[in-house]
């Protein structure tokens, strides 16, 4: 069994030989605090008082010279043993170096230092410690020896070359030093080099030299520091036009890698400070049109600063204006085609007012075409254009440009794939402000014949009819028509333009024609037109004609309401006295009206039994109807066929036909379909019998 229960993975033991058994925790059964409570202090204090005391070696008197040289010789053969072991370490080296220093041994001292040289010669530490010590005990010509040495082998040490000039300047070899930073200069040192010799000089007024020395600095290391330093001293020793000389020999000789903030705000904060202002705001200018955006930040608050403390309104606005500039034009450079970008920067140059400016951008904006000829690219592109137009043509008031900018744009579209009824639109009416009404025909024709749009059509219209030109008018509501035949707007327009001039004629014929195209996009509005044209012309008996042939067509409830009303508003024909006229005339609308409905709620039930919910509303408007004659009207004709309101509920199903649960609806029982179901009243009994029988238990 064992051998069975073996898992070869653990070795052939078993699950239970395997297993860890930890000890019990221990549980404490009384977690009350103690009355005294040990603190973190108590405890290290406690330890260190504890502690065992170090174990140092006894401290050897040395009596005479023969105790002195064992001394010496173990305390050698010591440090040999340790240099033997470990060569590299030069801390081993150094500490020997030192000890022999200390028994005032200076030659062996050299000799360690050299042989520690030997094994590590590039060892920065090591030369600075070897000098230092002859240094220390005044050996000079031992230490110029060693700083010489160091410097030859690690010329790219600055800290040998400080501390060598050092020494010669504290022994105040001036000659010495000079020569020293003359031999560092020929390796091309970095800034601080330069500037320790320049202070050299300077600190014993030696200008002239400090000059040559500017000049071979600039020479050596072109950079923006390097100038910005020498124009710095000129300024400093009080030669202001030696000064200005530098920063432009700057700018002139370092070309594009002088096109640094740093650079032109010291030389914008030089001339500030010599009083020139103007020559201050043309640095800064200059610098604002030559330098990104992202490198001239400081550049730019220096700018305010100095226009708010020297300059005017105007000024610091052309600052803000300047780095708005930077900012679109950083955009536009990333991305062209990003025309919300172009928009605000045409904005931003019409509020400065440069039309040179203006025309430039809208030029550039304009010039990147869309990638491809799908009109959802061109809305935004098209507006730049509409901008432009507007622009030449309100704030330049240059009409022959305005024109221009509209016949380009017009070319540049491709009216076979799309087209934009706003540009033809603005051009004819740009034209008929110019009080050109050939130009503007010529305009809106070509877009007709081009590039047809019903917006097209209607603005053309409207403007002829507003000219009083009627012929044109039909002209343009013919070719409107035989573009769009099934276009209900146009044909009810047109009829009510001749209703109009009072050609009722024309208008009803222009009515028929529509109503006998085969296609309609709005025929229920056409229909509606029609008719109210007809009762507008007091042609009641055309009227009901047209409601019957409708009524053919369609037998849609509003169209039976629609008809019902129109009937109970009509009045009958005039006989008696006023009275009687009124009543029987009323009484004539009401019987109209009432068979129209009750041919209208006949109509629903045998051709459309299941639109129950309509022929309840058309009850309603029959109820409404019959309620507005008062006396001669007959509620409970309508609240005989009036339905029944019951709750149901129906399956519901998804997409997938899985059943979704049910769902609750409104049906409605009409009086004659309670005999067409018998179950009904079989349902109503049970539901009152489960009634009775729920209070019947809840009294016992």
């Amino acid at each position: 069994m064992a051998f069975k229960e073996a898992d070869p993975s653990l070795g052939f033991l078993t699950r239970k030989e395997t297993e860890v058994k930890l000890p019990r925790p221990t549980r404490v059964k009384n977690k009350t605090p103690a009355q005294i409570q040990i603190t973190a202090e108590q405890i290290l204090r406690e330890a260190r008082e504890r502690q065992e005391a170090e174990i140092r070696p006894p401290k050897q008197k040395i009596t005479d010279s023969e105790e002195l040289r064992e001394y010496r010789l173990r305390r050698r053969k010591e440090f040999e043993d340790q240099i033997r072991r470990v060569r590299w370490n030069i801390g081993v080296w150094v500490k020997y170096a030192q000890w022999e220093e200390s028994q005032k041994d200076f030659a062996r001292a050299r000799s360690i230092w050299e042989r520690a040289i030997d094994v590590e010669h590039r060892n920065t530490a090591l030369w600075l410690k070897y000098a230092e010590m002859e240094m220390k005990h005044r050996f000079i010509n031992h230490a110029r020896n060693v700083w010489d040495r160091a410097v030859t082998l690690l010329p790219r040490v600055d800290q040998l070359w400080y501390k060598y000039i050092h020494m010669e300047e504290m022994l105040g070899n001036h000659a010495g030093a000079r020569q020293i930073f003359e031999r560092w200069m020929k390796w091309e040192p970095d800034h601080h080099g330069w500037a320790a010799y320049i202070k050299f000089e300077l600190r014993y007024n030696e200008v002239e030299r400090a000059r040559r020395i500017y000049e071979r600095y600039v020479e050596c290391l072109p950079t923006v520091k390097a100038w910005v330093r020498y124009a710095k001293f000129e300024v400093k020793n009080g030669d202001i036009v030696k000064g200005r000389a530098c920063y432009e020999r700057a700018i002139e000789q370092l070309g594009e890698d002088g096109q640094t903030e740093e650079l032109f705000v010291a030389f914008a904060q030089f001339e500030e400070r010599c009083k020139e202002t103007e020559r201050a705001r043309c640095i800064y200018k200059y610098a604002l049109d030559h330098i990104p955006k992202g490198q001239a930040e400081d550049l730019y608050r220096k700018f305010v600063i100095f226009e708010k403390q020297y300059g005017d309104t105007e000024g610091i606005e052309d600052v803000v204006l300047g780095r708005k500039r930077f900012q679109y034009e950083e955009e536009v450079k990333k991305n062209g085609h990003n025309y919300d970008v172009w928009f605000d920067y045409s904005k931003l140059e019409e509020t400065a007012g440069n039309k040179e400016r203006i025309r430039e951008v809208y030029e550039r904006a304009i010039a990147n075409i869309p990638p491809a000829q799908e009109k959802r690219y061109w809305h935004r592109y098209i507006y730049l254009w509409v901008n432009y137009a507007l622009f030449e043509e309100l704030e330049a008031q240059d009409v022959e440009r305005t024109r221009e900018v509209y016949r380009e744009c017009l070319k540049l579209i491709p009216h076979k794939k799309f087209s934009f009824a706003k540009i033809w639109i603005l051009a004819a009416q740009f034209e008929i402000r110019q009080k050109d009404m050939n130009a503007a025909r010529r305009i809106l024709g070509n877009a007709i014949g081009m590039a047809p749009k019903d917006k097209i059509f209607k603005t053309y219209i409207e403007i002829e009819l507003q000219l009083c030109n009627v012929d044109r008018c039909r002209t343009l509501y013919e070719k409107y028509l035989e573009w769009a035949p099934a276009n209900c707007y146009a044909w009810s327009k047109f009829a009510e333009l001749e209703r109009s001039l009072g050609e009722t004629d024309r208008g009803r014929a222009i009515f028929e024609l529509a109503i006998a195209q085969p296609v309609l996009d709005m025929p229920e509005s056409l229909w509606k037109a029609y008719i109210d044209f007809e009762i507008s012309e007091g042609e009641h008996e055309r009227t009901r004609q047209l409601y019957e042939r409708l009524l053919d067509r369609t037998k849609h409830f509003k169209v039976w309401v629609s008809y019902a009303k129109f009937e109970a508003t009509i009045p009958g024909v005039d006989d008696g006295s006023e009275e009687q006229e009124d009543s029987s005339q009323r009484q004539e609308a009401l019987l109209r009206s009432r068979g129209v409905f009750e041919r209208a709620f006949d109509s629903l039930r045998t051709s459309a039994p299941e639109q129950k919910e309509e022929r309840t509303m058309l009850l309603e408007e029959w109820r409404g109807i019959e309620n507005s004659f008062g006396e001669l009207g007959d509620v409970s004709i309508v609240q005989k066929k009036m339905p029944r309101r019951v709750k149901r509920k129906r399956a519901v199903f998804n997409e997938d036909g899985s059943s979704a649960g049910f769902e609750e609806y409104t049906d409605y029982i009409f009086p004659e379909e309670t005999g067409m179901q018998p179950n009904l009243k079989i349902l109503e009994a049970a539901y009152k019998w489960k009634k009775q029988k729920t209070v019947e238990d809840e009294d016992e």
